[in-house]
Formats: structure tokens, C-alpha cells, sequence
């Protein structure tokens, strides 16, 4: 099988990751979309992110609902990073999906804005053995790419103008995100009190 690896803190998932998710599925011709919800992201080691369970259930919310209206299983959200506990590192979550179904085909998604640093992952070896390296480039806008030695592929995608930190201001200012992030997610958000929402 071809599977699509979207790893993320997704804190908070919105309708850009989905966008790409889906869009990277179709035009790779993938038979699985894993969006990974990261435990503890050691790029992140200072930041204060939302507890990984409550990300995962976030996750799995959206993902369902948009599953329901394809009439697909067109996308998986995947708990494997926080099953694993610890910190978070991209190249034991592609050895973990290996051992599980060696003869699959692995893609790794990153987005064109983090390309040019890849190298400063850790255990960058294995990740360019594990999977094919796929960059997202968005709305026509060539951003970066890989260092020399890994082998990738680009998909453009349409452009959507939403980060997750403009988006948790958003909620603590209370500002509009119904067009931006799934209502099942602006519900889940608003249940769990996160990013100091009403």
C-alpha cells in the first residue's frame, strides 16, 4: 500500500491541514492518509502546546466527520506518536510503520517552509531510507526544498492562508475562525477551555 505520513502538533488541526491532506491523498493516488498527532514534539520543547490527547480527539472528530461526508475512509488519524510516549521524533514514527507492513510504501509530507532544514532532524539518514519525501508547495508558490541527497517529490496545493498560532490568537480574542477550522473542532476547543476561549 502507498501511505501518506502528515505528522503534526496540530494545535489546533484546521481546514488547511485537511485541505492538504486530501489533496496530496488524490493527486498521489495514496491508499492511506495518516494524520500523525505528535506526542511531544521536540521542536516545540519550549513552546506550551495542548495536551496530546485532547489534540488526537480534535483530530479524530474532523477526520470522521470529513470521512462521513466523502463517503470514504479517505483519512486516518493516528495516535501512534503518543502510544510510543516520550518525545517525538519523525524518524522512529516511519520505523514504527515499517516494522508494522514492511512492503508499504511510506510519504512523508513536509511543508516547502520547512524543507531547506530538514537536515537538522534528527536521524536523518533513516528518514531518507524510510520514505519518499514529499513537499508541499501551496498556491503556486515555490518555497524550499530538500538539502542536497533526498530524493522528493512536490505536489502544489491550493493556497489557504491559516496558521495555528494566528488561529489559538484568534480564540483568545475571540475573533471569527468558523471558516477556518472544522465545527468540530471549534467545538472540542471550546469544551476543553483551550487557547483561553469562552
Amino acid at each position: 500500500m502507498r501511505i501518506g505520513v502528515f505528522g503534526g502538533t496540530f494545535d489546533p488541526l484546521h481546514n488547511g491541514h485537511l485541505m492538504i491532506a486530501l489533496e496530496v491523498r488524490h493527486r498521489l493516488a495514496l491508499d492511506r492518509m495518516l494524520l500523525v498527532v505528535a506526542n511531544d514534539p521536540w521542536q516545540k520543547a519550549h513552546t506550551t502546546i495542548a495536551p496530546a490527547a485532547v489534540r488526537l480527539e480534535l483530530v479524530t472528530d474532523a477526520v470522521e466527520r470529513v470521512n462521513e461526508r466523502m463517503g470514504v475512509r479517505a483519512l486516518e488519524a493516528s495516535d501512534l506518536e503518543i502510544r510510543r510516549g516520550g518525545t517525538t521524533y519523525t524518524a522512529d514514527t516511519l520505523a514504527t510503520l515499517r516494522r508494522e507492513a514492511p512492503e508499504d510504501e511510506l510519504f512523508l509530507l513536509i511543508g516547502s517552509d520547512t524543507a531547506a532544514g530538514l537536515d537538522s532532524w534528527k536521524r536523518t539518514d533513516e528518514i531518507r531510507a524510510a520514505a519518499t519525501t514529499v513537499v508541499v508547495d501551496r498556491g503556486g508558490r515555490e518555497g524550499g526544498r530538500p538539502p542536497q541527497g533526498w530524493d522528493h517529490v512536490v505536489v502544489d496545493v491550493p493556497v489557504m492562508e491559516v496558521s495555528s498560532s494566528d488561529l489559538r490568537e484568534r480564540f483568545a480574542t475571540g475573533a471569527p475562525v468558523e471558516a477556518l477550522i472544522p465545527p468540530t473542532v471549534i467545538d472540542g476547543i471550546r469544551r476543553h477551555g483551550l487557547y483561553h476561549s469562552a
